[in-house]
């Protein structure tokens, strides 16, 4: 049975729960990945979820329409099998954190990157006593190595199906420490994705919106999203 077949060939779309994980079937038959493993999550919230999105299907198949089980996917067939590799290259986002990187001028765009972006920096630097360095530019500056083991530790400990929804989050902001504020509930999704785009946000104040940009923007708002809902998921939250 080919999950991504064209036409919708199943009725009803059920959680199925044992051994402490759950699962979806259709008409008793239980959905695999791509890749041909067992879907096996890791909470209920993402069992319905997925089953929600197979029961909403027409009579063919879009993929793009079910985003919770495309990242269930990429967690067992992508995600797991490398998970070490992941967590590390997005632990390394610490040593050039977006919020580290800043502007020398003009004075407004300074000033608003210290309003947005320090109360994340101190808030980070107090968590999880892992103070990282602002730096004017884009080149790297060396940050603390007792911070960089404090990150790569803490991202280490992120089981798949979160490190997946983690990984958009680190990817699609740019920061580290946004992910992190987001997934301990210090800001909201929709505050972070601002605060992840206020150089930009500047350009289009001074120089006025470009349409495919701003419809790129939008579709990279939309996964950033996505990505804080999928780790709610991955809790049961």
């Amino acid at each position: 049975m080919s999950e991504w077949s064209v036409r919708r060939f199943w009725t009803r779309a059920e959680v199925v729960e044992g051994d402490g994980a759950f699962s979806v079937s259709l008409d008793g038959h239980p959905v695999r990945t791509p890749f041909k493993s067992a879907l096996t999550l890791p909470s209920r919230a993402m069992a319905e979820a997925i089953a929600e999105e197979w029961a909403a299907q027409g009579e063919k198949i879009d993929p793009l329409s079910m985003p919770v089980t495309r990242s269930a996917n990429s967690a067992i067939d992508k995600v797991a099998p490398q998970q070490a590799e992941v967590a590390a290259m997005l632990a390394a986002y610490a040593e050039t954190d977006l919020l580290c990187h800043r502007a020398g001028s003009p004075e407004a765009l300074v000033a608003r990157q210290i309003a947005g972006w320090d109360p994340i920096l101190d808030w980070a630097a107090r968590r999880f006593q892992g103070p990282l360095i602002a730096t004017e530019g884009v080149l790297p500056v060396d940050q603390p190595p007792a911070s960089l083991r404090v990150y790569s530790e803490l991202v280490g400990s992120i089981r798949p199906f979160s490190l997946t929804a983690f990984h958009d989050l680190v990817t699609l902001s740019g920061s580290l420490l946004l992910a992190l504020a987001v997934t301990e509930d210090r800001i909201a999704p929709e505050e972070a994705w601002l605060l992840s785009r206020i150089d930009e946000l500047w350009q289009v104040e001074q120089w006025g919106e470009d349409d495919e940009a701003t419809r790129f923007a939008a579709q990279k708002e939309q996964a950033f999203r996505h990505a804080a809902r999928f780790w709610r998921l991955s809790d049961g939250s």
